[in-house]
């Protein structure tokens, strides 16, 4: 198979507003799943105190081990932290809006940079409009794939400034969302407030620590390989994958991602009830079951670049689906 130079352009719908109202249709009882988890608000403030905790832990620590301990223990904990922040933009923990804002105000701390906020803002649009480049900020840019082009090392660089590339592809979402706004100020104003107080009172090693911790989460990292996971092209044409593995006991169940897109008003305790009642939708599409092997395979295999991704520029026939999502949060 040639090397693939630019995304697979679809003239479909994205799949899944088609698939909730089958499902919804076959079992209604599936509605019942629906609602908040306020425990998720615990996870976080357990989340929040352990990097904390061990920041001040490693604050006189050998170089090596903070960067040993953010790959093998921060990068998890944070990753869980995003989980949370994507959790919130879903206002999936409690009922009333501005807590879900505080709530995810407060799990982004460890993560450095603000970002809580303006997540919900795009990440929606991503739901609605999966593979609209426009409008989907989870869409690679296309100079970013072809710098990146398809060498290990480009891939491997790649998934480490994996959050830089994420804190521009927002940009482009600018004539359709407004970026900036109180909300947004306020989580600047905490956030750089917060990273000013670690690096003033606890120094440069436990501040790398947070910062290492941050990039690996999302990075260069078995938990990385969630990235890919979603919605490349890992299964011939399929735009999105689960991940059934080991990591989500510890990741929110995070890897339900097909689940999630089908029914992103179910919080993430609930998503493999989801798999359970429907799972003849589930079950015969392609999952993975290892983000080890799911790295090593985007780092290696030659047929797999940034440019294995579904692109669509069919915003009508996306923005009649709206209303199949709206099943599912009302």
């Amino acid at each position: 198979m040639a090397l693939q130079k630019q995304f697979r352009w679809s003239d479909e719908s994205e799949p899944h507003k088609q698939r909730t109202k089958e499902i919804i249709h076959k079992h209604p009882d599936i509605r019942n799943l629906i609602g908040r988890n306020r425990y998720t608000f615990l996870v976080i403030l357990l989340c929040v105190t352990m990097q904390i905790g061990l920041a001040i832990m490693l604050k006189d620590a050998p170089w090596w081990v903070a960067l040993l301990s953010a790959y093998c223990v921060g990068a998890f904990a944070c990753h869980t932290l995003f989980v949370c922040i994507h959790e919130c933009a879903h206002n999936l923990i409690f009922k009333n809006r501005t807590l879900n804002i505080i709530a995810g105000i407060i799990a982004n701390l460890p993560l450095v940079f603000p970002s809580s906020v303006s997540f919900k803002k795009y990440h929606l649009k991503h739901h609605s409009f999966q593979g609209v480049e426009a409008l989907d900020a989870d869409m690679p840019f296309r100079w970013e794939a072809r710098l990146i082009d398809n060498s290990v090392l480009g891939k491997a660089l790649w998934l480490l400034l994996y959050p830089v590339f994420q804190l521009l592809r927002p940009m482009r979402l600018t004539k359709e969302i407004s970026i900036f706004d109180g909300w947004t100020i306020i989580n600047w104003i905490i956030q750089f407030s917060f990273l000013a107080l670690v690096v003033y009172f606890l120094g440069a090693k436990s501040t790398c620590f947070l910062v290492a911790s941050f990039f690996f989460s999302i990075g260069l990292h078995p938990l990385g390989a969630r990235w890919i996971q979603e919605h490349f092209l890992t299964h011939g044409d399929q735009e999105t994958k689960s991940y059934y593995g080991v990591l989500n006991s510890v990741n929110l169940n995070v890897g339900y991602h097909n689940e999630h897109h089908d029914f992103p008003s179910v919080p993430w305790n609930k998503l493999p009830q989801i798999k359970a009642i429907a799972g003849n939708y589930y079950t015969t599409l392609g999952f993975h079951t290892s983000y080890t092997i799911l790295l090593f395979r985007f780092l290696f295999d030659k047929e797999l670049s940034v440019h294995s991704r579904m692109a669509r520029d069919n915003r009508g026939k996306n923005k009649k689906g709206i209303k199949i999502q709206e099943i599912t949060e009302s």
